[in-house]
């Protein structure tokens, strides 16, 4: 991510807030990212109204089209892009994910079956596996010959993986694993591909061998004949309609005794010879476990880009109609159109910058993901950074985009609570977003004790004094920002123009210290906390860390904002040209400025902010939505999308033409003289 020294914005030519302009055109390839050609390529490929999502059908009817569109996409080498060459594909790790992630503008369903397959399926076959499984199933997986299940999630255990209750026993007689559903909990559970289309899974088990279990292990198992119908000791079970996603087929699957060969274990990271012996390059269990897990970190990855695409494309519809919609007499006879009402900019325009931040952090994600898995920088460092990224932004993307949706929805009233206008059916397929490769708040815990975990390092091998001096500058700190003494020195600056010193005192390097300091503070007060906890008996240090796990996740969560509005900051500098780059740096400032309006009460109660800056803070947000005001649909138009994209009538320009009819039909009563006279108007002669 970003150099913790903010660079200072580089403006070439100062711009005055009428001469600003943004650059379009030259905006959209760097909203595009490293791989914008790919991308390009995907969305010139779903402008094909075959990929289109049709609201209204039935579950069943819309199963069968994205099985059909998932087949065009085959046809067409998009499912291959990450594989190897001699399998058919390019190679391209993180080009594979930028143009699996536009899918989301065609339906998101074909996006999430895609992933299912070729994401999940295919990749568990290859990241899991060796040679041999690639020579046997890895081109039928990516052509679709060979349609798949990823089997991991069951009904009893969801995000925690390492607790699932399916085994896989060696027989050393028949060289065979028995797979096996010991009670309903461990059905299988919401599993695309599993209901209906899926011919075999890879299917995650606790592998025992000579009465040792060994983990967490992945297999290949065939579910069913060319038929579909269930191979022996097989159970598939449909989840039937969802609030969302209603184009994938989830369902369930048990295994009653079924066997496989030996062979058929994925056995990249652990492996059973034919006499029951287990072996493995991993010897650490819990590193193994993680180790085979990160290998499947693509989800997270595409869903955090999916999930601002969507985002975006709320945004480009809301803000389209409201430069259009017009509501209430302006006291000219005319009526104001949407964005230029207060509220509306509000609630929008704060939500572009967040758009904004989410894209450049994700583009950083996809690169750092391109880095390890193309093996230019596979470490376990490198791996583990990766994860905590992943799990970091994922929950903060996925959840803005309901908010988002949600907001955009509302805001275009009625209008928006129209299915053609594809709001309402954007938030249904995104919500499970948040649950999907793993809970939102789940993963934030992950990212919590990574931060913990680099926070001990500070005191590993100290001495008590060691620990004192600490806590001791901790004392001091909290002294500092609790007496008052910051606060007296921002009071003392705004004694002259609170909204010119609230400029002035939160620009870039303002913005970075508040964010970096909540962080490291946050951090810090659990960590003492849960230092302190360690000598404590097992039962009562988990009440400790209990006590503590909502100001964890917290801090996780604003580690996540901080690694946004850094990766906002590094793209400033990649920006050309002048007009553009001043409009962004506002578009930034609002970033950073919103999120310390969210968190204003933790700032003002641990001394950061006095209380008449943090009163100006919401003074200056507005003061920045209305400089953005004319900029607003530009920024939206600069995502890129195409009419076959957006596909909402509301944003097609329908709306504008209703409008000028309205206005061209009153006018013209008013030019003929046969306009009738208002009964305000006679009350007051």
């Amino acid at each position: 991510m970003a150099d913790t020294a903010v660079r200072p914005d580089k403006h070439t030519a100062p711009e005055t807030e009428a001469d600003a302009r943004v650059d379009v055109a030259g905006l959209t390839p760097i909203l595009l990212g490293t791989w914008g050609d790919i991308r390009l390529e995907a969305r010139e490929m779903i402008t094909d109204e075959a990929f289109w999502q049709i609201p209204g059908q039935s579950y069943h009817e819309h199963r069968e089209r994205v099985l059909a569109q998932l087949k065009l996409l085959a046809d067409r080498g998009a499912g291959a892009r990450a594989f190897p060459k001699e399998y058919g594909g390019l190679e391209t790790q993180g080009g594979n994910l930028a143009g699996f992630e536009e899918l989301v503008l065609a339906d998101p369903s074909l996006q999430i079956k895609s992933g299912v397959q070729w994401g999940l399926f295919a990749s568990a076959i290859y990241q899991l596996g060796t040679k041999a499984h690639w020579d046997k199933w890895l081109r039928d997986a990516i052509t679709l010959d060979l349609p798949g299940a990823f089997a991991m999630t069951e009904t009893g255990h969801g995000s925690d993986v390492q607790s699932i209750a399916t085994t896989a026993t060696y027989d050393v007689e028949t060289q065979e694993f028995v797979i096996h559903t010991p009670f309903r909990g461990a059905y299988k559970d919401y599993l695309g591909n599993a209901a209906l289309h899926g011919r075999a899974a890879t299917v995650f088990a606790q592998l025992i061998t000579g009465g040792v279990n060994y983990g967490v292990h992945c297999f290949f198992v065939p579910i069913r004949d060319e038929n579909g119908a269930d191979l022996p000791g097989i159970t598939s079970e449909d989840d039937g309609p969802k609030g969302g996603l209603n184009g994938i087929d989830n369902g369930r699957l048990a295994f009653d005794h079924v066997r496989v060969p030996r062979e058929n274990l994925l056995n990249r990271y652990g492996d059973v010879a034919a006499d029951g012996t287990y072996s493995s390059p991993i010897a650490s269990p819990g590193r193994r476990f993680f180790t085979m897990l990160g290998a499947l970190v693509q989800g997270r990855v595409s869903l955090d880009g999916a999930a601002t695409w969507g985002a975006a494309l709320s945004l480009k519809i809301a803000v389209t109609y409201a430069n259009q919609r017009r509501q209430f007499d302006d006291g000219t006879g005319s009526e104001t159109v949407l964005l230029d009402y207060g509220k509306h900019r509000r609630r929008l325009i704060p939500r572009i910058a967040t758009a904004y931040a989410q894209t450049f952090s994700h583009d950083e994600l996809l690169r750092k993901f391109d880095l390890v898995f193309s093996g230019e920088n596979d470490t376990d460092e490198s791996r583990q950074d990766l994860e905590t990224l992943a799990a970091a932004l994922k929950p903060l993307s996925t959840w803005n985009a309901l908010d988002t949706i949600q907001e955009a929805r509302e805001a275009c009233g009625g209008q928006g609570f129209l299915a053609e206008n594809r709001l309402v059916g954007l938030h249904q397929d995104l919500d499970v977003y948040a649950t999907f490769e793993g809970d939102n708040n789940v993963l934030l815990q992950l990212v919590g004790k990574r931060l913990l975990g680099d926070f001990a390092k500070q005191f590993k091998g100290k001495d008590t004094r060691a620990l004192a001096a600490y806590a001791a500058r901790q004392g001091a700190s909290k002294f500092f920002h609790g007496a008052g003494l910051r606060r007296l020195g921002q009071t003392v600056a705004d004694l002259g123009s609170t909204a010119r010193s609230v400029e002035l005192g939160l620009r870039a390097e303002d913005q970075h210290q508040l964010l970096t300091d909540r962080v490291q503070q946050m951090v810090s007060d659990v960590g003492a906390r849960l230092n302190a906890a360690r000598k404590l008996p097992p039962a009562e240090a988990q009440e400790v860390f209990n006590d503590n796990q909502v100001e964890l996740l917290e801090a996780a969560r604003a580690h996540g904002e901080l690694l946004q509005w850094e990766a906002f900051t590094d793209a400033l500098s990649r920006i050309d040209d002048p007009g553009t780059r001043t409009v962004l740096t506002w578009v930034r400032d609002l970033f950073g400025l919103s999120l310390v309006e969210r968190h204003l009460s933790w700032h003002l109660l641990n001394g950061r902010l006095s209380t008449q800056r943090a009163a100006a803070v919401t003074r200056y947000i507005d003061r920045l939505c209305n400089r953005l005001r004319p900029h607003a649909q530009d920024l939206v138009d600069a995502f890129g999308f195409a009419p076959e994209h957006v596909r909402a009538p509301i944003a097609s320009g329908a709306e504008r033409e209703r409008q000028d009819d309205a206005r061209a039909y009153l006018a013209g009563l008013r030019e003929r003289g046969e306009a009738p006279t208002p009964e305000k108007k006679i009350r007051r002669s």
